[in-house]
C-alpha cells in the first residue's frame, strides 16, 4: 500500500450553530488524484481549508505523515484557492518568485520548475506580463504554477476549472493527470462528477458535511449497484441538500439587527389567486 501523506481523524468543523463538517475520517496516499465531489455548500471548500491548515478543526485532527499538525507543515502543501489572490501589479513570474522565496526556494530553481510547467500550460510566453490584464484562465494557470514552484508533497485544488473556457479547462486537467502519472498527489475539489471521473482515480463524495462514499469509480458503482456514476451519486445523496452557508462566523448583535431590519419576513402561508 502507498504511504499516507495526509490524515484526517474524526475532524468536525462548526461555525456557531452551523455544522459544516461532521466526523470526517480520510487518508490521502502518495500518487493519488482524489476528487472531492459534492454540491455547492456540501463542505468541500471547508474540508480543503482544514487540509491546508487555514482552518483548525473544532474536533479531531489533521496531520501530515510524520504526525506534524498540518498548520505547522504548510510548506509541504501547494494550494490553488478558487480566488487566485494574485498581485495585479506584479508579473506572473514575480508572483511565482515571491511565493518561492517565502518557501526558501532559490530563484534559479524556481525559474527551472516554473518554465517546465509553464510549457505544459502554454504560459511560457506570458510570464513577464503583469497579471492585471490576465483572463480568468491565465490567472488560474499562474496560481497553479505558483502552487507547484516549491515542489509540494500534496497539491490542493479548489474548483480549478470553474469559469474557464473549454481549452483552458482541458489544459488544467491534462496537467493534473500528468502530475498523477509522475507520482504526484492531488486533491481535486469539484461539483462536476463527469470532470472528477475524467481526472481522478479516487472519488470522495461529500454531502451535507458528511463523507457518503470513498473509493474508485468502480467501487462506487458496486456499492450502489448502479451502472453510471451519476446514478451512484444520486443514490448516495438522496436527502435534500442544505443551503450554502456564506458566512463563516455567526453574526454580531448589530449585524443581526441590521439584517432583520432590511430583510423581509417570509409569509407563513402563500395563497394562490383564485
Amino acid at each position: 500500500m502507498r504511504p499516507t501523506l495526509l490524515s484526517v481523524r474524526g475532524a468536525s468543523k462548526r461555525f456557531g450553530d452551523v455544522v459544516a463538517l461532521e466526523a470526517i475520517d480520510l487518508d490521502i496516499r502518495e500518487g493519488e488524484i482524489v476528487g472531492l465531489v459534492g454540491s455547492n455548500g456540501a463542505g468541500k471548500t471547508t474540508l480543503l481549508r482544514l487540509l491546508s491548515g487555514v482552518y483548525r478543526p473544532t474536533t479531531g485532527d489533521v496531520e501530515l505523515a510524520d504526525g506534524t499538525s498540518v498548520e505547522h507543515g504548510r510548506s509541504r502543501l501547494g494550494v490553488v484557492p478558487e480566488n487566485t489572490g494574485l498581485y495585479a501589479r506584479l508579473t506572473a513570474w514575480e508572483n511565482i518568485r515571491y511565493h518561492a522565496r517565502i518557501h526558501g526556494i532559490s530563484d534559479d530553481e524556481a525559474w527551472k520548475r516554473t518554465t517546465y510547467f509553464a510549457q505544459h500550460l502554454g504560459m511560457a510566453d506570458v510570464l513577464g506580463r503583469h497579471t492585471k490584464g490576465f483572463s480568468r484562465g491565465m490567472r488560474q494557470k499562474t496560481a497553479l504554477l505558483r502552487a507547484l514552484v516549491h515542489a509540494p508533497s500534496v497539491l490542493l485544488l479548489d474548483e480549478p476549472t470553474a469559469g474557464l473556457d473549454v481549452t483552458s479547462a482541458r489544459t488544467v486537467r491534462e496537467l493534473v493527470r500528468q502530475l498523477g502519472e509522475e507520482g504526484g498527489t492531488v486533491i481535486y475539489s469539484t461539483h462536476q462528477l463527469a470532470e472528477a471521473q475524467r481526472v481522478c482515480n479516487r472519488i470522495v463524495i461529500i454531502h451535507n458535511g458528511q463523507v457518503r462514499a470513498d473509493g474508485t469509480p468502480q467501487d462506487l458503482l458496486e456499492q450502489t449497484n448502479t451502472l453510471h456514476l451519476e446514478e451512484a451519486y444520486v443514490a448516495l445523496t438522496e436527502d435534500v441538500a442544505r443551503p450554502r452557508q456564506e458566512d463563516d462566523k455567526p453574526l454580531s448583535k448589530w449585524s443581526s439587527w441590521w439584517r432583520g431590519l432590511f430583510t423581509p419576513k417570509t409569509p407563513k402561508e402563500v395563497f394562490e389567486d383564485e
